[in-house]
């Protein structure tokens, strides 16, 4: 079959890809690689604990589709390492790199914030992000192919009340991909970021339960509910796809409007 006609027909195909998503035991990160593997991708599942990324692989698998669990603490800079060398002991390459794995242990003011609670944002909102696209790029850039997906948060565009340090982690992870984006380019690697607004997880559930929070919310937001994972997920597949090939550097809001 014609490939412009085989890509007509299916233009957010993944198939014959590799994608490793981290933070993917949960929320956003799981939609995003079940996305991917109905999509034809062999995906690699990441998050801190084994058995939690072992029941939503088991899950893909269920479906028909690949997908491999392998743990990692994406704070611990060995344990990255580990990830992506895992990967490429699996399959041999990898294609797509979806950073999704954040931490925010503090709520409350900056001054506040204790050193140690720093340290840990930017070592997994940042640091980990910055290493793992780093010791895949040698594979993308051998195959003048790739694109990476950076999750990030309407708090990187603009501080939110109370996540101050972890809203100055998101901004420098858009700022990453840009950097990315133009230092990458010429081997064909794409690099993009979405910041989600308010969206239903575990991870955001201190805000969308609470009542008083969300009735101040709904009086800001042009589209009047919580976004869903599956929503951030259909973003991510079109960045991973060929279909956004022209697209890098380039900064996605999906927040019902809640920036305008």
């Amino acid at each position: 079959m014609n490939a412009q006609l085989t890509f007509m027909q299916n233009p957010f195909s993944l198939e014959g890809k590799v994608a490793l998503v981290t933070g993917a035991s949960k929320g956003i990160g799981q939609s995003i690689a079940e996305y991917y593997a109905a999509a034809g991708a062999k995906v690699v599942v990441s998050s801190r604990k084994q058995e939690a990324v072992e029941a939503v692989a088991t899950e893909i698998k269920s479906k028909g589709f690949e997908a491999t669990a392998i743990a990692c603490h994406m704070g611990d800079m060995n344990d990255v390492h580990r990830l992506a060398e895992a990967t490429l002991a699996k399959y041999g390459t990898i294609d797509i790199l979806v950073n999704n794995a954040a931490a925010n242990p503090v709520f409350g003011p900056v001054v506040d914030t204790s050193l140690e609670a720093f340290d840990k944002i930017i070592a997994v909102n940042v640091k980990g992000p910055f290493e793992l696209a780093k010791k895949i790029y040698p594979i993308l850039k051998a195959k003048k192919s790739g694109s990476v997906v950076n999750i990030s948060s309407i708090g990187g565009l603009r501080p939110e009340p109370g996540l101050g340090i972890y809203s100055m982690s998101k901004a420098a992870l858009i700022s990453l991909t840009k950097v990315m984006a133009k230092e990458w380019g010429d081997d064909n690697i794409r690099a993009n970021v979405i910041c989600p607004g308010l969206i239903k997880t575990k991870f955001s559930e201190a805000l969308w339960s609470n009542d008083k929070m969300m009735a101040m919310m709904m009086k800001v937001l042009p589209i009047k509910r919580v976004g869903t994972p599956e929503e951030i997920a259909a973003l991510a597949l079109y960045l991973a796809s060929d279909s956004s090939a022209y697209c890098t550097g380039s900064v996605f809001t999906a927040d019902g409007g809640f920036t305008i």
